[in-house]
């Protein structure tokens, strides 16, 4: 099961954390695992100043971004497609990825 956390402060991002294997399929032919890897890759290639603005962990099995201060308007909408495109690949396939939104409140 992937497990996908995204955090949020006040609509602001604090966090996004996706964890674990979907094991849908035999392993190198995982197409849920697969999708889940481009988009998150896929944005992470796309964030703007990504190793100053962004705490960044990818391992196996893990990727996980923190953003250090209030994302540009650029890498905000770079985080909402990510967000976007993890929540459709969960609606499709919710057996493999499921998504839970934490929002905090403002302290």
């Amino acid at each position: 099961m992937i497990n996908v956390v995204i955090t949020t402060i006040d609509e602001e991002i604090l966090k996004i954390r996706i964890k674990g294997h979907a094991y849908s399929g035999e392993p190198g032919h995982d197409l849920v695992c697969a999708g889940v890897s481009a988009v998150s890759i896929g944005a992470l290639n796309s964030l703007h100043e990504v190793d100053t603005a962004f705490k960044v962990t990818v391992e196996d099995g893990l990727v996980e971004i923190v953003p250090l201060y209030r994302p540009s308007y650029e890498n905000k909408i770079v985080l909402q497609v990510l967000i976007t495109s993890l929540k459709t690949i969960a609606e499709s396939y919710g057996k493999y990825v499921q998504i839970r939104e934490e929002r905090r409140a403002q302290a």
